[in-house]
């Protein structure tokens, strides 16, 4: 290795090492049960207890890894306040109720656990942990690829369109998704790596066409087109580089055809006009209207606190019911305002925005400036799609800031950055 004292300075010890991993396969655990259970398919006891098991694993886990120690001032003093802040959301509206403490434990798109996420910015800036991470980004996404094989029906063929899309919604966001971070990051991985993050992101966005779900293919489709600009700077291939013009060619082709009569024949077919009518359906226009109606100037400034709510009858949930009340919104910084009001937001703000700055612009590696593009993917996705979920695509961005912040990192060549996880694989393909 060129520079053994970055070893010796982000290598953890070998107890570390098997809680930082029991806290990555407990996490694994529960989130994959839940990405189970919302098929409907699956027996709700049977994904509980997989989710208590993976609980079990990842609680404790997470509190030993803890420290609570944050180099940057600004950072430090922002994070204790929006701590004290979102553990009064916590307090305010908790109810000791058997079906709300089971959304609360079971849910990963409404659990506590969401509120306390933000705690693995306290885990140690090692790259040891960074390189842990990009193997569950991978782990995650094979169980993606397992459990759509076993679903392939629901995926592609209209039974339940309702349960269809849901489906599709919550496996990719729960597991796919983080992929493009190793996308963002090619230049530390090796080819069989990149090509399998890539053909799951491309895998994602090609099922969120399908199913016509609007909010994830902009998801999917915004780390291709940010990893391609990370590839054009990095790479010297220029033959692989018009690959990629090429794909965005033919969906802008697609994008004109859209407002031709081509599209219009098309929509007069039965199997290409539910699609059709999708794109430009408004689907959230009147839940937001109940949503500002019922917020009083008191809610928009503090919020409902975790068991937020608002009046918004006759409006069909994503399950097919018809709700009264809802615990949130499509539109995500609005369930943030909802839940915390706009100081939440705001902290929320005033942290990842320096992070977005420091990441891209004082940063000599693109691990940093990848972080940096991760939080600014999760600050655009708020408005689409919800993306505060106890999700790893959540919690990287708490370590994403987490590593904006890091002078250490930050001051990491790519060199050294690489080296460092080559170094590490070819230690662990020698032990014995």
């Amino acid at each position: 290795m060129n520079n053994p004292s970055v070893s010796e300075k982000f290598d953890i010890d070998h107890r570390e090492k098997v809680i930082l991993n029991l806290f990555w396969i407990g996490f694994i655990i529960y989130t994959s049960a839940f990405a189970l259970s919302t098929t409907t398919q699956v027996n709700y006891v049977v994904c509980n207890i997989l989710q208590v098991l993976g609980m079990f694993i990842f609680i404790p886990s997470a509190f030993l890894l803890i420290r609570f120690k944050i180099e940057n001032s600004y950072l430090r003093t922002l994070f204790i306040l929006y701590c004290l802040w979102i553990a009064g959301v916590i307090i305010r509206g908790f109810l000791f109720d058997y079906d709300f403490i089971k959304l609360m434990l079971f849910n990963a798109y409404e659990s506590v656990f969401i509120y306390l996420a933000p705690l693995i910015l306290l885990f140690p800036k090692k790259l040891h942990y960074i390189k842990i991470l990009f193997n569950v980004i991978i782990v995650a996404g094979l169980i993606y690829v397992a459990f759509d094989l076993i679903f392939i029906k629901n995926l592609l063929i209209n039974y339940d369109i309702k349960n269809s899309q849901a489906i599709v919604e919550y496996f990719s966001k729960t597991l796919s998704i983080p992929c493009g971070f190793v996308l963002l990051t090619y230049i530390y991985h090796s080819r069989n790596r990149n090509f399998i993050a890539l053909s799951l992101i491309i895998l994602t966005f090609l099922l969120a066409l399908i199913r016509a779900r609007r909010g994830l293919a902009f998801m999917a489709m915004c780390p291709l087109v940010a990893s391609y600009f990370v590839y054009w700077v990095y790479s010297n291939n220029k033959s692989l580089k018009l690959v990629f013009p090429l794909g965005l060619f033919i969906l802008m082709a697609a994008g004109i055809a859209y407002s031709q009569s081509i599209i219009t024949f098309l929509g007069e077919n039965s199997t290409t006009s539910w699609f059709l009518d999708r794109l430009t359906q408004d689907t959230r226009n009147e839940v937001e209207q109940y949503f500002y109606m019922d917020l009083k100037p008191r809610d928009w400034a503090i919020g409902k606190g975790i068991n937020g709510q608002y009046y918004c009858p006759g409006v069909v949930d994503g399950e097919g019911r018809v709700s009264i009340f809802r615990r949130g919104i499509e539109t995500d910084y609005l369930t943030i305002i909802l839940k915390g009001g706009i100081i939440s937001l705001a902290l929320m703000m005033l942290i990842s925005v320096p992070a977005i700055i420091k990441g891209l612009f004082t940063s000599k590696n693109m691990l940093s400036k990848a972080a940096a593009i991760w939080i600014l993917f999760y600050l655009i996705d708020l408005y689409p799609v919800p993306v505060t979920t106890f999700t790893l695509n959540y919690l990287m961005v708490w370590i994403s800031i987490g590593i904006c912040y890091s002078e250490e990192i930050s001051n990491l060549s790519d060199s050294e950055i690489t080296d460092y996880f080559r170094y590490k694989a070819e230690a662990i393909s020698h032990s014995p």
